[in-house]
């Protein structure tokens, strides 16, 4: 017999609590942060054919799913503390269900965030998760800290750059060819983000401004600059790439690093000054940062190449209703 709705939630998405007061069962939640905190809150919304292909493993949804929140979260310096699940699927499928629900709390587990509830319908399948973080009053990252003369941050993998996702997703449109491990490493990146929540963390009292790289890196410095107020400069020439996409042709790497998106790095900006603390940090999260630009008065972004010379950026980055 197939599971009904109860049931499901009963047997993959319920679990104790440790910190929420109430977790999943009544009609709310009930979660009281600590003295001297703020809550931190946050929703992102995946919707099959949209946000992911029909063809990711669950296992990989499901951390997907809860990272690209916890990405935010991290962009603003906040603390996991709990999430809520609305799930809709065309029918019942339990292998699915397993898998979703293992990766999503594998890594709900590596953060100490705790499912307090939720819901679940028929439907297209669409996942929409909402994040609760805490951080201490007053010290949360905002786009709205940027100054000129400040330096401008972007994390990545050690070892890594950012675009490897938007490479990834041109191999399943068929656009570009390549090997298997070359492939299997920007498929990982793009269904398998790491949200740099320890960094996050790392920066606050060091940078002056974040946001993290969902829509592409200079569509959301663009956000960044427009909350502050400044213009940026940015020497493509710094920009972090990795093995695999460092094989493809130049422009090609430019779009996926600049525009690409679903990379979920930090791109911040703090003090020329606090150069040392900012690698401080990276190297306590584990994570790989580099400069690569300024921040400046006159508002407006600039690529300048190797030489110091202006470059044109053809594309911007993701926006839902204006990308086709």
């Amino acid at each position: 017999m197939a599971l009904g709705e109860f049931d499901l939630i009963r047997k993959y998405f319920t679990r104790p609590t440790q910190r929420a007061v109430l977790g999943v069962g009544d009609d709310c939640a009930l979660l009281q942060p600590r003295a001297g905190m703020q809550w931190a809150v946050s929703c992102d919304m995946l919707v099959e054919g949209r946000h992911f292909l029909s063809t990711v493993r669950p296992e990989r949804l499901g951390h997907k799913a809860l990272a690209v929140n916890l990405s935010d979260l991290a962009a603003c310096g906040a603390t996991p503390v709990a999430f809520t699940l609305a799930l809709a699927m065309p029918r019942v499928d339990e292998v699915f269900l397993a898998g979703f629900a293992q990766g999503l709390f594998d890594l709900a587990g590596d953060h100490g965030i705790e499912l307090v509830g939720g819901d679940t319908t028929a439907g297209p399948l669409n996942l929409c998760i909402t994040v609760f973080g805490e951080v201490p009053a007053g010290q949360a990252l905002l786009r709205s800290g940027a100054r000129a003369g400040d330096t401008l941050w972007v994390s990545h993998p050690p070892g890594g750059g950012i675009g490897d996702a938007r490479l990834a997703l041109e191999v399943f449109r068929g656009h570009v060819a390549l090997d298997g491990a070359d492939f299997e490493a920007v498929r990982r990146a793009m269904e398998q983000p790491q949200p740099r929540v320890a960094l996050g963390q790392g920066l606050r009292g060091v940078a002056s401004a974040a946001i993290d790289v969902s829509d592409g890196l200079a569509g959301d410095l663009g956000h960044l600059m427009e909350r502050s107020g400044v213009g940026a400069t940015i020497a493509v020439d710094r920009l972090p790439i990795g093995a695999a996409l460092a094989r493809q042709p130049r422009a090609l790497q430019l779009d996926c690093a600049l525009a690409g998106g679903d990379d979920y790095e930090l791109l911040f900006t703090a003090p020329a000054a606090a150069e040392a603390r900012v690698r401080e940090a990276a190297a306590a999260a584990g994570v790989g940062v580099r400069d690569i630009g300024r921040i400046d008065t006159e508002p407006g972004l600039r690529l300048l190449d190797a030489q110091g010379r202006p470059m044109r950026l053809a594309s911007r980055g993701f926006d839902h209703f204006a990308t086709p």
